[in-house]
């Protein structure tokens, strides 16, 4: 079954996300998403719009299993590859569906650390990735009371089933992240004018 055009799949998620913080979560994953699909010579469209749709219906179903339940029989209705949604189905891990493939890996890899570079990147003076580094990130780990909602664990657990460094993968998320970095919002305050 053909993937779907980047422009159809960016319509589902505008469809069913009006929060341009959840929009901007989706733009990242589908960057590192991207990014690793180019490394790994694999399918970039596919992992692309497999990284932008992961949490399209979370809005709309934010309890478990709901999303990614109810958005899998949405994205099936509308023809997608089951290899994107056995991935997205496969990131939440109360779906008890074994992550196998490197598309799957790698989605659950990206997700929780691109959640977390945005959040140390908003606390930087300038709100600029240009500032964050991997030890910047990595020293914020630490931090149990910064940005609790996201599960370091699954960020450790991540590096370790794709088979990467968590600095080499901090460093290039973070990479990757800086060249859409307007796009997120994180491309920093412009100097004040005296």
């Amino acid at each position: 079954m053909p993937v779907p055009t980047r422009a159809e799949a960016w319509a589902l998620l505008c469809e069913y996300t009006q929060n341009e913080n959840l929009r901007a979560h989706a733009l990242a994953v589908e960057a590192c998403l991207r990014a690793y699909a180019r490394e790994f010579g694999a399918d970039e469209e596919l992992w692309g719009i497999t990284g932008l749709l992961h949490d399209f219906d979370w809005e709309r179903y934010p309890q478990a299993p709901d999303h990614p339940l109810e958005g899998s029989k949405i994205l099936r209705a509308r023809g997608y590859p089951e290899e994107l949604i056995r991935a997205i189905l496969s990131h939440a891990d109360y779906m008890n569906i074994p992550r196998q493939t490197l598309l799957e890996k790698t989605l659950f890899a990206c997700d929780e650390l691109v959640g977390f570079i945005t959040a140390v990147t908003l606390v930087h003076p300038n709100k600029s990735l240009a500032e964050v580094e991997a030890s910047s990130v990595k020293k914020k780990f630490k931090d149990k009371a910064f940005a609790r909602s996201v599960n370091r664990q699954d960020i450790f657990r991540g590096a370790e089933e794709l088979g990467v460094e968590l600095d080499a993968h901090i460093s290039f998320c973070i990479e990757t992240m800086r060249g859409i970095a307007a796009q997120l919002g994180l491309a920093g305050r412009p100097l004040k004018q005296t």
